[in-house]
């Protein structure tokens, strides 16, 4: 199956998607360093017996960014009424975990349950740790040259600590560093708009998460990571943690398509 690709008029702005399949709505929310086309390797899995849509978010991929102030999770919101849904599941990665996690603190009502693979949460600071780890793994980056910064970053996030590039199929490191050069260019446009955060952020809210949770990493992701899964686990209050993905780091559901969509089979509504 394969996925009708439009977009959407939303807050102001154009959101890119495309969907597929019929039945109960899930949304797939795409990493910072990526685009909703990480997510087509589950999509498809699903499309039997769910409506899956994956949106890019603002600025990302095929959607605009306006120069006016915006919420990533009031666009899901608008998102989500632009396609007639009431509530849906949402399954995010990375930035886009804490893009649905935000938004499961924000409109609880619009969000059936939430599935989480190596995510972030705002308001989480990283560790000492790992700046330790980028300055081993990348070092001094000229952020102006956005093909070495994506290299740098594919190395730290997709690559991972704990292997090497050679470990990966080389078409997977170059997709991930195209598609990381589009995000790069994202952020930095992005850096010069308003862009609103949760208030207070989600990091101290996970208790508040009242909608069924699914959550997992990378086995060798970044340890932030792994711990931050490990906390969301312990504070949301109907969380489910599973293993973590063998042989996976950051982009799970990119690396390791099918463990990911077995798991969204398992546990979404």
């Amino acid at each position: 199956m394969h996925g009708v690709t439009t977009n959407i008029a939303v807050n102001g702005t154009t959101l890119g998607y495309d969907e597929t399949g019929s039945g109960s709505p899930v949304l797939l929310l795409h990493a910072g360093i990526a685009d909703r086309r990480m997510w087509h390797g589950v999509r498809d899995a699903l499309a039997d017996r769910h409506r899956v849509i994956c949106l890019d978010l603002r600025g990302y991929g095929e959607s605009a960014l306006p120069p006016e102030s915006f919420a990533h999770h009031d666009d899901v919101r608008a998102a989500l009424d632009a396609l007639g849904i009431a509530q849906a599941a949402l399954v995010g990665c990375s930035f886009g975990g804490a893009v649905a996690i935000d938004t499961a603190l924000a409109y609880p009502q619009r969000v059936s349950a939430l599935a989480l693979f190596g995510t972030a949460v705002s308001g989480h600071e990283w560790s000492e740790q790992t700046e330790e780890l980028w300055n081993t793994l990348v070092g001094e980056v000229d952020e102006e040259d956005l093909a070495a910064s994506a290299a740098g970053e594919v190395r730290f996030w997709v690559v991972g600590p704990y292997r090497r590039p050679e470990d990966l199929d080389p078409a997977l490191v170059a997709f991930a560093e195209e598609s990381d050069r589009r995000a790069l260019a994202a952020e930095q446009a992005l850096s010069a708009v308003d862009v609103v955060e949760l208030d207070p952020p989600a990091i101290d809210r996970l208790g508040e998460l009242s909608m069924p949770v699914l959550v997992t990493a990378g086995a060798v992701d970044i340890p932030d990571i792994i711990r931050l899964a490990d906390r969301i686990a312990a504070e949301a209050p109907d969380a489910r943690r599973l293993p973590d993905v063998p042989d996976a780091a950051h982009l799970v559901p990119l690396e390791r398509p099918t463990p990911v969509a077995d798991a969204l089979r398992a546990f979404l509504p």
